[in-house]
Order: structure tokens, then C-alpha cells, then sequence
């Protein structure tokens, strides 16, 4: 399947009426490359887990559009 094409058909998906924002990054992480502390709490605060369900279920709250 084309790149193109999976993009397309992930921005078509809805959920409760909202379509996902979605884009390609060709960038390549080396392995072995983590992030600093800082920047896993940053992470870590947009993190939304369900009380009966903190492994399972995650809301990744997006991150501030500036």
C-alpha cells in the first residue's frame, strides 16, 4: 500500500465526529536513542488513564497549537 493512500484513508476515519490529523515523518531514529527526563514528563502530563484501566486504556490529550 502506497504511503499516500494510508494517509488518506486514516484522515478519512471518524470518531464522535472528528476526523484525525495525521502526517508522514521520514525522519530515522537511531536505536538505542531515548528521550531527556523533561521531555517524557511533557509527554507523560498529556497522558489521560482510565482509573480501572491504567495499562489498557490511554487518552493522548493533543499538545497545545501555538
Amino acid at each position: 500500500m502506497e504511503v499516500e493512500t494510508l494517509l488518506a484513508w486514516a484522515k478519512s476515519l471518524t470518531w464522535h465526529g472528528l476526523h484525525p490529523v495525521g502526517a508522514l515523518r521520514r525522519k530515522v531514529y537511531h536505536k538505542g536513542m531515548a528521550r531527556g527526563k523533561k521531555a517524557m514528563q511533557a509527554g507523560e502530563r498529556r497522558l489521560e488513564r482510565h482509573p480501572e484501566l491504567p495499562k489498557w486504556d490511554i487518552l493522548i490529550r493533543p499538545a497545545a497549537v501555538l
